[in-house]
């Protein structure tokens, strides 16, 4: 494999070499020291070579990996984020640019996965969360091992899940989707190919082997009728490494019908309600669920539900959409400057969030989150899905 990037890049780019001639396009997040969280930079490479892999014909398939062994990407910028939000204060939403141009470019990467003509892989080891998440839903084959941490924890940090997660959350089992968004709850790998968030397990340690076997691989020339076949091999070595997870039923899939009885209902008030009282459940999962849906900003949990149900019938394109500008006005008038400060700047963990109950996070309050700041034609995504 040789690199097409220096050491020093935030995304490095190598090309594997098969046995027909073809090659696999290999991207790594290279920020291991922050969890490879996704910035603006990173996002601008990734997005620049996928489209020179895509019309590449020699490129048979794509591979994303994080680097280190703790993170394929535990989610975005959040200092730089920060910093914007800070100094934005007392201004236009509109007058973020930083916010407005990460949303932006970030969602039309994730589309852009979504879309891509040639199958993706991608290595799903570690934390998979949040922005690691948009990337992950994306792909056409999405791997996790024993290691695997996924979770959409925005309520913690006062956003939501966004980055197509209101769009994939309402196509998990139940109401397994709802409960994840306001409990940022973590599932392993047993569950994620239970919910449909992960399509393979293999242990971490076929990394080497998997390498291998792709490269033996007698690959097609890269064109609409050859990427089907692409994607049969992928899945014939996938399916060859594969194992079981090692715990076969994760709490997800165990607890399915109390979740569903927890999140029935239409009343946000009693379906939070009946969620914290399983801070009294024996399984400490559900009692860590309940802890951090307590801890996390009524603001987001208000904004969380009300989402799932505006994007429940939307195109992906159009969920991006509305997620960019819920997104932009987070960053103007909601926790999310606080929720991060909490947590990664002054580390206090003592958010003081506005509303400070769901009673005060009304469905009149949510509706700032859905107000376009200018006319349609002007949003910076206004032509997702008119291209492939």
């Amino acid at each position: 494999m040789s690199a097409l990037e220096t050491n020093e890049a935030v995304v490095l780019f190598d090309e594997l070499p098969c046995a027909n001639g073809m090659r696999l396009g290999v991207a790594t997040l290279n920020a291991p020291k922050t969890l490879n969280g996704l910035s603006l930079e990173m996002t601008r490479l990734l997005a620049t070579q996928l489209e020179r892999w895509a019309t590449d014909s020699s490129i048979a398939c794509l591979i994303l990996k994080g680097a280190g062994d703790k993170a394929f990407c535990a989610g975005g910028d959040l200092h730089a984020l920060h910093h914007s939000m800070v100094n934005n204060l007392g201004k236009a939403a509109l007058d973020n640019t930083h916010a407005g141009t990460f949303f932006a470019e970030e969602y039309a990467l994730d589309y852009r996965l979504h879309t891509f003509p040639k199958p993706i892989l991608v290595w799903g080891d570690g934390i998979v969360m949040g922005g690691g998440m948009g990337l992950m839903m994306g792909a056409s084959h999405r791997v996790v091992t024993e290691t695997s941490r996924l979770a959409m924890p925005e309520i913690s940090i006062g956003l939501f899940p966004d980055v197509g997660g209101t769009w994939m959350l309402n196509r998990l089992p139940g109401k397994t989707g709802l409960f994840l968004g306001l409990t940022g709850a973590q599932i392993g790998a047993a569950d994620a190919l239970f919910a449909g968030m992960a399509d393979y397990h293999l242990s971490r340690d076929t990394w080497p082997a998997l390498l291998e076997q792709l490269s033996k691989q007698n690959w097609l020339a890269s064109d609409t009728q050859s990427n089907g076949k692409n994607e049969g091999l992928l899945d014939e070595v996938l399916a060859g490494l594969t194992t079981a997870p090692a715990v076969a039923i994760g709490p997800l899939q165990q607890h399915l019908s109390l979740i569903h009885r927890c999140c029935a209902g239409s009343d946000l008030n009693k379906i939070v309600a009946a969620l914290l009282a399983l801070a009294e459940h024996t399984d400490p999962w559900l009692q860590r669920a309940a802890k951090t849906l307590a801890a996390g900003s009524p603001g987001s949990a208000r904004l969380t539900y009300t989402l799932l149900k505006r994007v429940k019938h939307l195109s992906l394109a159009d969920a991006y959409r509305v997620e960019w500008v819920a997104g932009l006005m987070c960053a103007s008038h909601g926790d999310f400057a606080e929720g991060i400060r909490a947590l990664l700047i002054d580390k206090d963990k003592q958010p003081k969030w506005n509303p400070a109950t769901l009673n005060d996070a009304t469905e009149a309050w949510v509706e700032k989150f859905f107000t376009l700041p200018f006319a349609a034609e002007k949003h910076p995504l206004h032509d997702l899905g008119q291209r492939t």
